[in-house]
């Protein structure tokens, strides 16, 4: 989506910056990964696919995509590939009408987990959603075996709403309310959203 092709996300552990063709190559790396590729219900792509799809997530206008960087590893190296642990995805059945989003969150980086970064990088994620998409509902589909995923979404507010048996996933959805949009600015602290024209902060006295 071209509204965050300049878009950068910064908080406590992570930062958000757009897919470039330069964060392709270690992306496939990443979705060699049998394990991945369950967990998020992907299909291995070429890397000649691979970017391809950068290039039309960056066109099409349904969906939406975030590199995660450890913010931690880029204030030390200075560089967004070393730094780069995952994605976070937005998709939209209609781009007339954004009042739904499909949410996605992987963190492929083993190092990276159990450190609440897929938290904190989903909650902005929800939050520049809310801000500059006017998304109104969330919903998250979870492979079956995904656990951790399933009570994340759970400790977030959402609530199961369907299964699919036939795609072994569970369906969760959360409807987006001025108390939990409160809720949300307490649990990421200050963060701050900046891009070519815009730069805009949020701090929690």
């Amino acid at each position: 989506m071209l509204i965050n092709k300049y878009t950068i996300i910064q908080c406590q552990r992570v930062i958000l910056v757009p897919y470039k063709k330069e964060h392709v190559l270690k992306y496939h790396e990443w979705m060699k990964s049998e394990s991945l590729q369950q967990l998020t219900a992907s299909e291995p792509l070429t890397l000649e696919e691979e970017y391809e799809m950068q290039k039309s997530w960056l066109r099409d206008e349904n969906k939406l995509t975030f590199i995660i960087l450890d913010k931690a590893k880029y204030e030390e190296t200075q560089n967004e590939i070393d730094s780069m642990i995952g994605d976070t995805n937005l998709f939209f059945a209609n781009a007339d009408d954004r009042i739904c989003a499909e949410a996605e969150i992987m963190i492929a980086e083993e190092w990276a987990r159990k450190r609440k970064c897929g938290w904190e990088a989903t909650l902005l994620m929800f939050m520049y959603g809310i801000d500059y998409l006017g998304v109104k509902q969330y919903i998250v589909k979870i492979s079956y075996q995904n656990d951790i995923s399933i009570k994340m979404f759970n400790d977030m507010g959402f609530v199961e709403v369907g299964r699919s048996d036939v795609f072994q996933e569970v369906t969760l959805s959360k409807l987006v309310d001025d108390m939990w949009i409160e809720w949300i600015k307490q649990s990421l602290g200050h963060f701050k959203v900046i891009d070519k024209n815009i730069e805009k902060e949020n701090k929690v006295v």
